[in-house]
């Protein structure tokens, strides 16, 4: 199946009205979902959360979330908790932007450090945050419940800003990207 792609995606804050088409993503992408419930305390009470969304344009004119990132600031190390692109829109960049405008978000806020943990048989994202100069320090083994998979700690000391920027506007199938709803 092609995958037509001739809207722009736009990336604005996650907002609690989101939680049921993101809960979708994260059903559709994870084996082990978050509930709608922690995706409400993320928004509206931890102060250390920060949240987007990734919106694109349908055929009949409506905009609809086609991915998310969750990132916690927890003083100067921001930790991707969650990221998740829709499987129907995937390979289109999008992610690649989600990722890049938080790096972005969480360098002017302060992060010296970022992180995650991502599933060893997880090629893809794995590359994705490869092209970010994310690198792989550690194993946390069995630490997925589901099939007790390794996961692999990947860590970033540094964000190259211009690298960064230019990976969020870098074209491809999708257009451009735009912010909605003012700053991100």
């Amino acid at each position: 199946m092609m995958k037509m792609a001739t809207s722009k995606v736009w990336i604005r804050r996650m907002r609690v009205e989101d939680i049921p088409h993101v809960h979708e993503i994260d059903v559709a992408s994870f084996t082990l979902p978050w509930p709608e419930s922690s995706y409400r305390f993320e928004i509206e009470a931890n102060p250390s959360a920060h949240l987007w969304v990734a919106e694109k344009e349908n055929d009949q004119g409506q905009f609809e979330i086609v991915g998310m990132i969750v990132v916690w600031l927890i003083i100067d190390e921001a930790h991707i908790a969650t990221f998740a692109v829709h499987p129907a829109h995937r390979r289109l960049g999008i992610g690649q932007r989600l990722l890049a405008q938080a790096l972005l978000e969480m360098h002017r806020m302060g992060a010296q450090r970022y992180t995650l943990e991502v599933r060893r048989s997880n090629l893809a994202a794995q590359s994705l945050y490869r092209k970010f100069g994310f690198e792989v320090i550690s194993v946390r083994p069995g630490y997925y419940r589901d099939n007790h998979e390794d996961a692999l700690i990947m860590n970033l000391d540094h964000v190259d800003v211009p690298q960064v920027e230019r990976l969020l506007h870098e074209e491809d199938e999708t257009g451009s990207l735009s912010m909605r709803g003012g700053q991100p």
